[in-house]
């Protein structure tokens, strides 16, 4: 025989049978002084709290004041969460007393739980407090540190002795100091400290290119090869080629031109295209 009890309790306060009389009472309480700064004008957000603290047992107006969503994840404060373990019918005590004193303070929570032998103890000292990075930081835990102690020991053995009535839920002050997580920043563009020279971007395309390479191939007329080499050097002027591409056909004119006009001293007579010249 168990003389476990279950954690199930009824929430009081206002009771809402719908999910639209849930809405319309979150609409309503967003645009009110009740509503905490952080669900001002926000009713889908008041809803989900709502809905969040209901899962634990608080009515609705005690899940408004109660939950709170830090770094992105549902918390309950530290007060309130004493509150639902202090009320569960399984908790037989909770108490929180200080030990010690300056760097030695240390706070004490023992949550005893019905039918087990023994209480959970939890101590939580200011030595752990600067092994964590809180002592000393600015706010609470600079202006109230015994309480900040006090409720980071609640908190952890709350946890550990009422699992079942927090259901998963840490308490705000806790969540409040873990690191806030930083937004994903832009990649960092490195640029040169003097402007670069403009890039030439090129007019004639490679398929054009191509089509030229291949009509100076074929080209076997010493004044047709120099047509096409005043050609490429007034479309070099005109900025139709880049330096690269006109080098490329008067390499490739002057090279037929050598052949041409090699050893033997003959010149072909073979005819080109019209098309076929114009570089």
């Amino acid at each position: 025989m168990t003389t476990e009890i279950s954690t199930q309790r009824a929430a009081t306060g206002l009771a809402l049978q719908s999910f639209d009389d849930a809405m319309r009472f979150a609409s309503l309480v967003s645009k009110s002084d009740f509503a905490p700064k952080d669900f001002k004008g926000k009713p889908e957000s008041c809803l989900l709290a709502i809905q969040h603290g209901s899962e634990v047992g608080l009515s609705p107006m005690q899940s408004l004041q109660s939950i709170a969503v830090i770094n992105g994840r549902p918390t309950i404060w530290g007060d309130a969460a004493l509150a639902l373990v202090q009320s569960s019918p399984v908790c037989e005590y909770v108490r929180e007393y200080m030990e010690g004193e300056g760097d030695n303070l240390t706070a004490v929570c023992e949550a005893k739980r019905r039918g087990y032998p023994a209480p959970t103890t939890v101590r939580f000292s200011v030595v752990d407090a600067k092994r964590a990075g809180l002592a000393g930081k600015a706010g609470p835990w600079s202006q109230y540190p015994a309480r900040m102690l006090a409720l980071r020991a609640r908190g952890f053995a709350l946890r550990n002795a009422f699992a079942d009535a927090l259901r998963g839920l840490i308490t705000a002050e806790e969540a409040q100091d873990y690191p806030t997580p930083e937004p994903a920043r832009e990649p960092v563009v490195v640029r040169p400290k003097f402007d670069a020279a403009p890039q030439v971007t090129p007019t004639a395309d490679e398929a054009h290119m191509q089509q030229r390479r291949l009509a100076v191939s074929k080209v076997s007329d010493v004044g047709k090869l120099e047509q096409m080499q005043a050609t490429v050097e007034e479309r070099l002027r005109s900025g139709f080629y880049t330096p690269a591409q006109a080098d490329d056909l008067l390499g490739l004119i002057n090279g037929r031109l050598d052949w041409l006009t090699g050893d033997n001293g003959q010149e072909f007579t073979h005819e080109a295209a019209e098309h076929e010249v114009q570089a």
